[in-house]
Formats: structure tokens, C-alpha cells, sequence
């Protein structure tokens, strides 16, 4: 796969004619109203580099695709056993601090996810042509990731420093034919997307594994078939946690909305912060991008051309409610359809909320009856997951099903054959009987294997059996997984913070999570009942206090579910602890603590901890507290039967 628009050895680049060059770049570049200004930094971009890299042996490439960013690199040059990544800003007389942790950001993108960059030397280079010199520390750069800056006159020297002492050349044709792996987060992901990046563009190469083009491809397959014989059709998608559910039905939505207009393809969610997050960034970068074209796009225009794409289900529901119309959408993606409300909850909702005393629709019931108000065709897509469920009243596949049962004799139905294979998606053998009699069983329809943690496939499996109290199983699962995934444990906050802000490099994001039930951490100064503004938290840059960088504002489950950081501090409630080598559940009413009895209940709080022992990209720390002879709310074995079993599983502790 060709990831440059121009690549060539340093010295065939060197006599090769400037218009020659030119002429490559531009014929690869795809967006006609950045040219002019485009092809004027590349003129100058040309000119420095025929002028610095006189007498240096190596390759060079321009605009090298950082597929999990969605962005171009403007310069690699490979020199020795250095590969220097390198941003130019044409003009600038200072050094920017954007662009020092965007090229940053480009190098441990390379590192993480090239596999021939895993284990070279990764040189993040900007140069700002009219700035003042600007010296070099290389262990600096190396050690910790500063960045190399240098003016116009400033490329040769660097290049010298760094290749002094060269170990192994690197293999060129190794390291273009490498594989790149990304995993974006699901707001790159997002953004990528809308842009018109296709899924298979930032999602991983090694598609032997990865079934998200097959799933794609499988569903535009049925969309194309229900609209050409105005056939009403359901697809239902399973996958293992992280597999990339939400990551497809993006990819579709978007897909059908910029292929077909008409259709108005739409992504539904319940998930409240992962919508408004999702919305914001997109809009965020709509105006970004409009202002790199020389367009201006206010924030609110922004928000309302990119609200159509991604739209809480809640509010979908209730505009439907209110009108008996056919809606404007005929592909719909449902997020998470396995937590639509059952019958009464809707009903206890509508009732006391909007004031419908005689709602009698499950969740899943009504949206199906929504979209077949439309005479002719329409097509519904449910991701279905598991295992975090947090909330009471949600419905289940079953509830999907059973309206099927009931109705819609006329829907196509094709769902993913692990639903009838495993009763953990529906407990009924009688319901399974009757989709595989009346369904279309599809293996495209499973997403098989996890792409949410690059560091570690084996996480989620690690958090499982530590849930469980399997304590032999989950100490082996720690010793395969730590190298890879760190993991701490610690009782001193202080000592978190400084782990988090140390180890994260560039825009790497940090942040403090606890559960929404654990209460008496106010004692400590966290408080879990001050709400978030999820945008804020998950988007804004490390200067603002109420990002999730400042470490002071703490997301809890509701929050963090669906979305993903780079490295999280959990921080331990006493609502679930260990003692005496079982799980104790509680809630704190009042002023005291009350043990939980119910098992959904039970189930719910131990998927609270599971959601939040996931959500750390490249690794996480535990803080768990003390205790307190004072304070009855708080005593030491709350908090030291949980402390001793992470200890036994092996997990280190810093101090």
C-alpha cells in the first residue's frame, strides 16, 4: 500500500526536477480547494530540503498518511537507523506549541501502530522556516520525546546529530512494506469518517482477523437489496467487547449518508455523553477544516450540518411519539440495542415524564413500529453487546425479537449465527428456534476478535477474571499482559497523578474515574455527584481545568462508557470491595452504607467496575485509599481486602 504521495531516495529526489516533484504531490492530492495554498508550502518545502540534504544518503517521503489521526506527516526522512517525522511550518518566526504535539503525536503514532517502526529511532522534527535557532538536546529527544526545532537552515544539523554514531541501517523496503495496525478511539474515529475516509483506511491491516470490511460490505448488501425491492429489513450485529460495533455502524451510516442523501442514514445512541462528545469533535473539526480551506463556519453551523449524522435515540423516540409520521430516516443504526427500555420502563417513563398514561410499547417495539410506517422500504442496524449492562429496566435482545414475534411478519431479518450459538445473547432456546427458522443466520454479522486495545487483546479477558476472584487465572493473564499494558496499583494520589502525567507523551489523554456510587470519596476531595460536561472532559487541551488532563474532575461510568482515554487512574470505591474473599456490594443512603441483595443489582455494580477497568488505551493505575479510624463510613477493611488481592495477583505497587 502506497502511504506517500511522493517517495524516492534522497539523492534521485535531489536531481530530480522541482516541477517533477511538484507535479506528483499534486496529482495525489486530492482536495482542489487547498491547492493554491497546498502547492505554495511545497515549492518552499522542496527548496529547503534539495538545499539541506545535499551529500546525506537516505529516503525521504512527503505527506505520509497517519491513517488512526487522519492526517499526512508533511516529511519522513529515513537516514541511517533515524527516521526523522517532520512538520513544516512555512513562515512561521516561532515554534509553535500545536505543532510541537501534533508531530509528537505522529511519532508514537508511528511507534504504536507501524510495524517497522516499532523499534526505531522515531526524530520528531518541526520547522518553523523564519525562526530564531533553537538548540538540540538528542537524549531529550529520544529519552523523552521533546521535539527537535529548527528554522530553515536548521535540517542538516539535526540530521548530523542524531546519525553520529548509526547502529543497523534500516531496512527501507522492510519498513514501507510494514503493516500498519491502527485502532483509533472512536472519536478519531468519528472524524476520520466524516471526512470521507473509508473504514478500512483507519481501522487494522491485518483484515485475516478483522471482519469490519465483510460486516460493511455485508449490510450495504441488504440496504441495496431492501431499496430495490422496497423490502423492509433488520440486521443485528454481535461482536466481542471492543470487536468494533460502534466503529461499523458509523462507517455505515456515514457511508449511506454521503452515498445516498435520500436515505438520510442516521446514528442512533442512548449512550448521552458519547453523543454529545461525538457531536462536538465532529463540529469542532468541521470549522477547523472549513478555516485550512480559508472558509469561515461558526460552531453552531458546524453543529447543525453534523447533528444529522449522530443523534440521541431518546430524542428520536420522543419526536416520534409526538408526530404519526413517517420518518425522514430509512437506514437507522441503533448503538447498544440490547439496552433499549422494556415495556415498563418505557411506560413508567412516559408516564411521569411526558405525561402518556397509556404507553404500552417496549423500547425495541416502538422503533420498529416507527420505521414501518414507511409503505416501502427501510433498513434498521442493531449493535448488539454485553456484559455492561449499568442500568436497570433494559430490555435485552429477547425484548427485539419478541416484537417480531408478535409483528412484522414482512421484515427480512438477518442476524449474526453467535445469537442462536450462545445462549448469552438470548437465554430462550424457544426464540433462537424461531429466528433460525425465520431469520437469515450470517457469520459477516459476528465481529470476532477485539480492536480496541492495541496494547493487549487479552485485557478484557484479564478484567473478567479478575472480577470473578479467579485469582490463579488472572495472575497469569498479568504476566502476559503487563509488558504490553501496565498496570499499578497505589495509595497515595500523588503518586497517580505524577505516574499519569510522566508517561504520557504528546496529547496522549489522562484522566480520574470512579464509580457513580462510590460516595465517600468526597471525604478525599472527589466528589463522583458533580456532573461532567463530557465534551469538555473528553476534548479540551491540557490548559483548561475542566479537561480531563487537569486530574481534578472525575468521569464515572455513565460517563466514560462507549469512550476510551489513553491512561486512567481508577479510582476505588468502598461500594465494592473484597472481603473475606468474596465481593461485598453496597450503597451509601443517607449516612451509611446498605448492602445490595438483589442480583441484577449485584450484576450491575460488577459491570460498573468492569466498564471502568476497560477504558485505558495503554494502561491504567488503581488508587485505593486508606481508610479511616474516624470516619465509620470508611473503615481500613473497605479498602484493604481489595488492596491485598491486586497485590497477590502480582500487580506492583508505587510508592
Amino acid at each position: 500500500m502506497k502511504r506517500a504521495y511522493y517517495s524516492n531516495t534522497i539523492s534521485e529526489f535531489l536531481t530530480e526536477d522541482s516541477n517533477s516533484v511538484l507535479g506528483q504531490l499534486s496529482l495525489n492530492h486530492s482536495n482542489r480547494s487547498l491547492e493554491d495554498l497546498q502547492k505554495n508550502a511545497w515549492v518552499k518545502q522542496i527548496e529547503i530540503l534539495k538545499s539541506e540534504l545535499t551529500g546525506i544518503r537516505g529516503s525521504i517521503y512527503f505527506e505520509f498518511q497517519i491513517p488512526r489521526m487522519g492526517k499526512r506527516v508533511d516529511n519522513i526522512i529515513i537516514v541511517d537507523d533515524c527516521v526523522f517525522v517532520v512538520e513544516f511550518k512555512v513562515g512561521d518566526n516561532t515554534y509553535g506549541k500545536h505543532a510541537e504535539l501534533q508531530v509528537i503525536d505522529y511519532c508514537l503514532d508511528l511507534k504504536n501502530f507501524h510495524e517497522g517502526s516499532h523499534f526505531v529511532k522515531l526524530i520528531p522534527v518541526l520547522i518553523a522556516t523564519n525562526a530564531e535557532w533553537c538548540s538540540t538536546n538528542t537524549e531529550k529527544v529520544i529519552e523523552h520525546y521533546q521535539v527537535a526545532k529548527c528554522n530553515k537552515s536548521g535540517i542538516r544539523e539535526i540530521i548530523e546529530k542524531f546519525t553520529q554514531y548509526p547502529r543497523d541501517e534500516i531496512n527501507i523496503e522492510i519498513w514501507e512494506n510494514s503493516i500498519y495496525k491502527p485502532t483509533p478511539t472512536i472519536v478519531e474515529a468519528a472524524q476520520a469518517l466524516y471526512k470521507g475516509h473509508k473504514v478500512e483506511e483507519i481501522s487494522r491491516h491485518d483484515s485475516e482477523k478483522i471482519n469490519l470490511n465483510k460486516t460493511s460490505n455485508y449490510i450495504n448488501e441488504v440496504i441495496d437489496n431492501s431499496k430495490l425491492n422496497n423490502k423492509k429489513s433488520i440486521c443485528f450485529i454481535t461482536g466481542v467487547p471492543g470487536a468494533g460495533k460502534t466503529l461499523a455502524g458509523l462507517s455505515i451510516a456515514n457511508e449511506r449518508m454521503l452515498a445516498n442523501e435520500d436515505e438520510h442514514a442516521v446514528f442512533l445512541s442512548g449512550n448521552g455523553p458519547l453523543v454529545d462528545v461525538l457531536r462536538e469533535a465532529l463540529a469542532r473539526d468541521f470549522v477547523l477544516t472549513a478555516a485550512e480551506s480559508g472558509q469561515r463556519v461558526t460552531k453552531d453551523e458546524a453543529k447543525r450540518k453534523t447533528s444529522t449524522f449522530i443523534q440521541n435515540i431518546h430524542h428520536f423516540r420522543d419526536e416520534y411519539i409526538k408526530y404519526n409520521v413517517k420518518p425522514t430516516e430509512r437506514v437507522v443504526v441503533f448503538d447498544e440495542a440490547q439496552r433499549a427500555w422494556t415495556n415498563k420502563q418505557v411506560s413508567s417513563f412516559m408516564k411521569r415524564k411526558k405525561g402518556i398514561e397509556d404507553f404500552d410499547m417496549s423500547e425495541p417495539e416502538f422503533l420498529i413500529d416507527v420505521m414501518n410506517r414507511h409503505k416501502d422500504w427501510c433498513t434498521i442496524i442493531c449493535l448488539i453487546g454485553g456484559g455492561q449492562e449499568i442500568n436497570t429496566g433494559e430490555a435485552g435482545l429477547e425484548e427485539w425479537v419478541s416484537a417480531f414475534q408478535k409483528n412484522y411478519n414482512d421484515w427480512e431479518i438477518h442476524f449474526s449465527n453467535s445469537i442462536v450459538n450462545s445462549p448469552n445473547y438470548i437465554k430462550s432456546e424457544t426464540q433462537r428456534k424461531w429466528l433460525n427458522r425465520n431469520g437469515i443466520s450470517e457469520t459477516d454479522l459476528h465481529l470476532a476478535v477485539s480492536v480496541r486495545s492495541f496494547r493487549s487483546e487479552k485485557v478484557s479477558e484479564f478484567v473478567h477474571e479478575l472480577l470473578e476472584l479467579n485469582l490463579e487465572t488472572t495472575k497469569k493473564l498479568y504476566s502476559d499482559i503487563k509488558n504490553d499494558f501496565p498496570i499499578y496499583i497505589t495509595r497515595d494520589i500523588r503518586v497517580a497523578k505524577k505516574w499519569l502525567r510522566e508517561e504520557s507523551k504528546g496529547t496522549e489523554r489522562t484522566g480520574l474515574i470512579a464509580s457513580s456510587g462510590a460516595r465517600r470519596l468526597k471525604a478525599l476531595g472527589f466528589d463522583v455527584k458533580n456532573e461532567i460536561s463530557a465534551p469538555y472532559w473528553f476534548l479540551n487541551s491540557n490548559d483548561d481545568i475542566r479537561s480531563s488532563y487537569f486530574l481534578e474532575d472525575i468521569a464515572t461510568e455513565f460517563d466514560i462508557q462507549g469512550l476510551e482515554i489513553d491512561r486512567t487512574c481508577l479510582i476505588w470505591g468502598a461500594n465494592f470491595h473484597i472481603d473475606n474473599n468474596e465481593w461485598k456490594y453496597q450503597n451509601f443512603k443517607g449516612t451509611k452504607w446498605q448492602n445490595i441483595k438483589q442480583e441484577v443489582s449485584k450484576n450491575y455494580l460488577k459491570n460498573t467496575y468492569r466498564v471502568l477497568l476497560t477504558r485505558g488505551r495503554q494502561g491504567m493505575i488503581i488508587f485505593i485509599p486508606e481508610g479511616s479510624e474516624i470516619d465509620h463510613t470508611r473503615p481500613k477493611i473497605f479498602y484493604d481486602g481489595t488492596y491485598n488481592y491486586l497485590k497477590k495477583i502480582g500487580i506492583v505497587e508505587l510508592f
